[in-house]
């Protein structure tokens, strides 16, 4: 398991990844997930133990659905200062909560919060979960009205972006209705939603 940061969606040409943090958040994942699963679209949710804890039965329906997960730490810290045995033990803990909610769940990712880095893309490869970074961030986590985040997505994309959007942290409504109106504009341009590469 590589230690580089993967930003690349699978497959050539105009394909993207979509990728969702912060969860699971009830309402608006549970919302997002019925999203997705209208467009037939599979995507990464990277998740935080501490909401993990708190909502298992959500991580149920998002593996029940098809899509991926990534460990997006316990309590969504800044690492970047961390020691190596530090982020372990987080990356364990988080682990370790998401098995509690999902016993066979195979954790493919990490993401460091704040994309703050520092040691974490090391131990997470030695952990086995591939850094998971983007290409393009909408910047939803500060809700700027669903036309504006559709704006930024259909302006912003680019052919095998890994693209970062928040389904918890905050009510994400509007991330919800962004991705709903962009897939079919993108699928009828002749995009297509894949993984990431790694």
């Amino acid at each position: 398991m590589g230690a580089d940061i993967l930003d690349t969606a699978r497959g050539g040409g105009r394909t993207v990844s979509l990728t969702f943090d912060d969860g699971p958040n009830p309402a608006d994942t549970l919302r997002l997930l019925t999203v997705l699963r209208r467009h037939r679209i599979a995507a990464v949710f990277l998740l935080c133990g501490g909401q993990v804890e708190a909502h298992p039965e959500v991580v149920r329906r998002i593996v029940a659905d098809g899509h991926h997960l990534g460990n997006h730490s316990m309590h969504h810290d800044d690492m970047s200062t961390w020691s190596a045995e530090r982020i372990e033990a987080d990356l364990r803990e988080t682990n370790e909560a998401i098995r509690r909610a999902v016993p066979a769940a195979r954790v493919r990712y990490f993401r460091a919060p704040y994309g703050a880095w520092g040691a974490t893309p090391a131990v997470a490869a030695a952990l086995g979960m591939r850094p998971l970074g983007w290409r393009l961030a909408v910047g939803d986590w500060e809700p700027p009205g669903t036309d504006e985040l559709v704006r930024r997505l259909l302006d912003g994309v680019t052919p095998g972006a890994v693209v970062l959007l928040h389904d918890g942290g905050g009510d994400r409504s509007q991330s919800v209705a962004a991705v709903d109106r962009v897939a079919p504009v993108l699928r009828a341009r002749r995009w297509r939603f894949t993984l990431p590469a790694g």
